[in-house]
């Protein structure tokens, strides 16, 4: 089951984009002890989002759209956020 923050990223990612795909993985446990655990369980995590809103975006402008949509979650209240984000046909 998700935690509060992996849920409120699903949240947030799905009313600002509508994906056709969203996985939010939590990479915490991969990450423990190191830099960055604060022992939440929440501290690292991975978007993979496939959304027609990136349709002829370039992956820059992608990283920011969805910083954006997550507003305080990245640098604040998660230590790494990994971005991997797709228009309709781009995903592998």
């Amino acid at each position: 089951m998700p935690g509060p923050i992996a849920t409120e990223i699903t949240q947030r990612l799905s009313a600002a984009f509508a994906p056709a795909r969203l996985d939010v993985i939590n990479d915490s446990s991969s990450h423990a002890g190191h830099m960055g655990d604060d022992g939440t369980g929440e501290s690292h995590f991975t978007v993979v989002i496939e959304s027609a809103a990136f349709t002829g975006v370039n992956r820059v402008m992608r990283q920011r759209m969805v910083n954006q949509a997550l507003g305080d979650i990245p640098g604040q209240r998660v230590h790494a956020l990994a971005i991997r984000a797709f228009a309709p046909g781009e995903a592998a």
